[in-house]
């Protein structure tokens, strides 16, 4: 089954492949992510995945476009319902991408994170696959995302602080103001 993996970060993506890799699928990797914000960020993930997938030999497509205003345009004035819009704007270019370079199926590195809504996710990679004809390989990879963040930890891959987009950075500190 030839898969392409929507790749979100390269921490994430540790256990997504060896699951797969272990059930006889070779993925693909697939890195678009314009809602990584600030550039900075969004070249340190890039850099760092594309360093472990030449580590680890995976095939990796860039779809390179870091567009912030573009984001926050689409999320803007309902910033706390951005997730939904951020999920459907990347699982319809991978679904996409998918179709149309011959890919029996796609998934996303984002059903590692027990942070993000996995139903919304399960439902918004769906209607995409649907919608251009192609399957979404649904994989329940949470398990794995405690050891897949130890594993990383011992590449010494660069790993995040925040979800990508600014409002989630912002979250984060506010969480910190917070607890003090």
């Amino acid at each position: 089954m030839k898969t392409l993996l929507h790749i979100c970060c390269a921490p994430c993506s540790v256990m997504c492949i060896d699951t797969l890799r272990n059930e006889g699928i070779e993925p693909v990797g697939f890195w678009y992510n314009p809602n990584i914000q600030p550039y900075t960020e969004y070249k340190s993930r890039r850099e760092a995945l594309k360093e472990y997938a030449k580590s680890i030999e995976l095939q990796l497509v860039l779809e390179d476009e870091y567009n912030l205003r573009e984001f926050v345009k689409n999320v803007s004035p309902n910033f706390d319902e951005r997730c939904e819009y951020c999920y459907t704007f990347r699982a319809d270019k991978a679904a996409e991408y998918a179709a149309e370079n011959g890919f029996d199926s796609f998934t996303t590195t984002l059903l590692i994170s027990p942070y993000q809504n996995h139903e919304l996710l399960k439902e918004v990679f769906a209607k995409a696959g649907e919608k251009h004809g192609v399957e979404f390989l649904y994989r329940d990879f949470r398990p794995y995302f405690r050891e897949g963040q130890a594993k990383a930890r011992e590449l010494e891959l660069y790993m995040q602080k925040y979800c990508g987009c600014v409002f989630s950075e912002e979250e984060r500190y506010n969480k910190k103001m917070f607890k003090k």
